[in-house]
């Protein structure tokens, strides 16, 4: 961790000036990071450095964060990666299956530089390089722990590449992992029951990794060989996009989740199979759910398809199953992707039954399962159409959704925006009012947003205390 603008490892990596971690949602197993009564978890609120070992004040940075079934991941602008939340399969890389509801450095992975972490249900992979690389030669390589990955503690993992293929992603599901090389090669592992490695068949039991190298472009010329740029994994499936822009999906597709109008094997596809739905549309990034998938344009548009039985789609209540029987009424067809947002969007993440985005305007809207907060500030069960999620200050650089909680990277890379993060941290109910004058008069919208909501917390927390010792003093 970077401490006051003193950086204890140089790597070629984008850094901004301070960033900071909000965590909201589900904290059962810790997962959100902080101790607090239940109403309090549907508020994104910044985690302080003191729990990543910083000094109170400290000029934290971060490169990248996930978010598992019930456990979180970060990593630091110094290469550390910090685990917290569940632990029931050795998640967290310390080498214990127990729990832990607060941060704590992976301290098997100190002799490596972690560049980016991805959690799955109960597993975790990082990709990192060794700190005494000189720069020479990049060796991004992966790490493995937790369920089906062999080992409670971090472990070096090659599978089916070569020790000299530089990793360039890797993304879990519920069972099965797949990693991207440099190259543009994808290799999968873990559990095939569904057709969710890619390799044409189905399987019983943990498969070991192999390279995906067949695509299915056309359903009447024989697959081929495709060059990829990015990997998502969902529950049971998998999706993927190549250098064209193409996505790609493969696996279970129960839920019209794999974005096809027909499927090739009763409720599977066990190839990559081109989504024709999208062509013409260039896409850059795609995002898979517990049974959704999204997918953003260069544009900045957004298209979802899948279940959306809990507003995960963001297109309303009727969005439920999918059928392909003509002309039923009783469902609504979304196995096809659908527009939802149609411009604006930068990033997006899929958790379980949610869905988060970022626009360029800096807000960040969500929809879905919301009963812990983790989809939307507001107080329901489903949010069924995008709304905002407040609180986050700063220019946000990484969304993370999980199990039932959310999580997001944000920067300050302005002195707009390290004064926005200054008085964010100092808000209190007594100068809340006044904070959010100046923010206001200033143009600094979200901060302004988060002195409002937070006065109104405040007073609301308040009340409930008044009312604890009220009934207290009754009870007495």
């Amino acid at each position: 961790m970077d401490v006051d603008g003193v950086l204890g490892d140089t790597r070629a990596v984008s850094l901004p000036t301070k960033s900071a971690i909000f965590v909201w949602g589900y904290n059962q197993r810790g997962q959100t990071g902080r101790k607090g009564r239940e109403r309090q978890l549907r508020i994104p609120k910044q985690l302080p450095p003191e729990l990543f070992g910083c000094p109170a004040g400290g000029n934290s940075r971060w490169l990248d964060i996930a978010c598992g079934r019930e456990h979180t991941a970060a990593v630091a602008s110094d290469g550390s990666l910090f685990t917290w939340g569940a632990n029931d399969f050795g998640q967290l890389g310390d080498g214990t299956e127990e729990g832990r509801k607060f941060p704590k450095k992976v301290k098997q992975l100190e002799t490596e530089f972690v560049k980016s972490v991805s959690c799955g249900a109960h597993c975790t992979v990082a990709v990192a390089e060794p700190r005494e690389n000189d720069g020479s030669v990049s060796t991004s390589r992966l790490w493995i722990w937790g369920q089906n990955q062999g080992s409670d503690f971090p472990r070096l993992f090659w599978g089916a590449f070569t020790p000299n293929m530089i990793i360039r992603q890797v993304s879990c599901g519920a069972v099965h992992v797949v990693a991207l090389s440099e190259e543009g090669l994808l290799q999968a592992w873990g559990y095939n029951e569904y057709g969710q490695l890619g390799r044409g068949i189905t399987s019983e039991g943990l498969q070991g990794a192999r390279v995906i190298n067949a695509y299915a472009k056309f359903l009447d010329e024989a697959p081929e060989l495709v060059k990829i740029t990015h990997v998502s994994c969902g529950e049971y499936h998998t999706a993927a996009i190549s250098d064209k822009g193409e996505v790609y999906t493969w696996g279970l597709g129960t839920m019209g989740q794999l974005g096809h109008c027909s499927l090739q094997y009763g409720d599977k596809e066990l190839l990559p199979r081109r989504v024709v739905a999208l062509d013409g549309i260039h896409i850059k990034d795609v995002a898979c759910g517990g049974v959704h998938t999204c997918a953003l344009t260069l544009q900045g548009a957004l298209y979802a398809w899948g279940g959306g039985q809990v507003g995960q789609l963001g297109l309303g209540p009727q969005a439920g199953f999918f059928s392909c029987i003509p002309n039923d009424s009783e469902t609504f067809f979304r196995n096809i992707p659908v527009l939802v947002v149609p411009n604006g969007v930068r990033l997006v993440a899929c958790g379980h039954s949610h869905t988060l985005i970022s626009t360029i305007d800096g807000r960040i809207h969500g929809w879905g399962y919301n009963n812990y907060g983790q989809a939307a500030n507001e107080k329901s069960t489903y949010a069924w159409y995008p709304s905002p999620v407040d609180w986050c200050v700063g220019e946000v650089r990484k969304l993370a959704a999980g199990g039932g909680h959310s999580a997001v990277l944000t920067d300050a890379c302005s002195l707009k925006e390290l004064c926005e993060f200054r008085l964010a941290d100092t808000v209190t109910l007594l100068n809340a009012s006044q904070i959010e004058d100046v923010a206001s008069r200033t143009g600094s919208d979200a901060l302004a947003r988060l002195c409002e909501r937070l006065r109104e917390d405040l007073l609301d927390g308040r009340n409930h205390g008044i009312e604890d010792e009220e009934l207290a003093a009754g009870k007495k």
